[in-house]
């Protein structure tokens, strides 16, 4: 009997040091299978609070409280200018709340550049940096880009006008009838009575207000006086620099200015008188009398 207990009591230790040994076995099979899907599962990203449009805004809408709400961004990701502060967009001494600049869909984050200051109004003067004036310019269909140009674009603008001829000459040594680029990469701010950048129908327009220097404006304020001004629209992603640009009649059909020659003078004729002196002959020049 001792024998037969002691074989039950050996093989009940086997077992439980085998049962043990696969259990262990598994634990860490499990836990080797869990850390690796750790590694493999995203990283859990940081969000920050901001304030989006609860609704569709329009341009020249009042940013009134009820129309913004807060919705998490992840952090990393956070465009420039976001608001993430009520008290930020909504100053306490702000007399008057700030309007849409640029319209926006519901969910889009309320961005600086797409509201005035508060109190300002969205007009053209909320789209001048500092140092920068508006000037006017007179379009038709011809010179206006046949109406397709909205505020936001940026243009070329070239003058056409007459040169006075002799000593009158332009840098380009041009004379005559004359087409020169004078100012290149100006901001369109407003076309006609409107700064409204999100208008997408093509639309005649008499007048175009451009973002210039002083120093720009007195020279399109000179220009317009004295010629034509026309505009040429530069495409959106387009970063190069014009190159002084300048065209007359001459350079136009590629005609070579004539060279002033001054026809020869007719030599003037000289007569001779011969004088002996003794055995010596002297030949003197006179003028000659016939």
């Amino acid at each position: 009997m001792r024998l037969i207990f002691g074989l039950v009591l050996l093989v009940g230790i086997g077992l439980a040091g085998f049962a043990v040994y696969m259990a262990k076995n598994y634990i860490e099979q499990y836990q080797q299978q869990l850390a690796e899907e750790r590694k493999q599962r995203a990283p859990a990203i940081e969000t920050v609070d901001v304030l989006v449009a609860a609704r569709d805004l329009k341009y020249g809408e009042k940013l009134e409280k009820g129309v913004v709400k807060r919705v998490s961004y992840p952090k990393a990701s956070l465009p420039e200018g976001v608001f993430t502060e009520v008290e930020a967009l909504f100053p306490e001494d702000a007399r008057d709340p700030r309007e849409v600049l640029r319209s926006m869909v519901k969910g889009e984050a309320i961005l600086a550049s797409r509201v005035t200051d508060p109190g300002e109004p969205a007009g053209i003067a909320s789209r001048l940096t500092e140092g920068m004036r508006a000037f006017a310019i007179e379009v038709d269909a011809k010179s206006g880009v046949s109406g397709f140009l909205r505020p936001g674009d940026r243009v070329d603008v070239y003058w056409t006008g007459s040169v006075g001829r002799g000593e009158l000459r332009t840098e380009g040594n041009s004379t005559g009838s004359v087409t020169k680029l004078i100012e290149a990469r100006m901001p369109l701010v407003a076309v006609d009575q409107s700064a409204d950048m999100d208008r997408e129908e093509a639309r005649i327009a008499r007048t175009v207000t451009v973002a210039a220097t002083p120093q720009q404006v007195a020279a399109l304020a000179q220009a317009q006086s004295t010629g034509r001004l026309s505009l040429s629209l530069v495409g959106a992603l387009d970063e190069t620099t014009s190159e002084v640009i300048e065209v007359d009649q001459n350079r136009l059909l590629g005609l070579q200015a004539a060279e002033l020659h001054t026809p020869p003078q007719p030599e003037e004729e000289r007569c001779t008188v011969r004088t002996r002196r003794g055995s010596e002959v002297v030949v003197a020049s006179i003028p000659c009398t016939n």
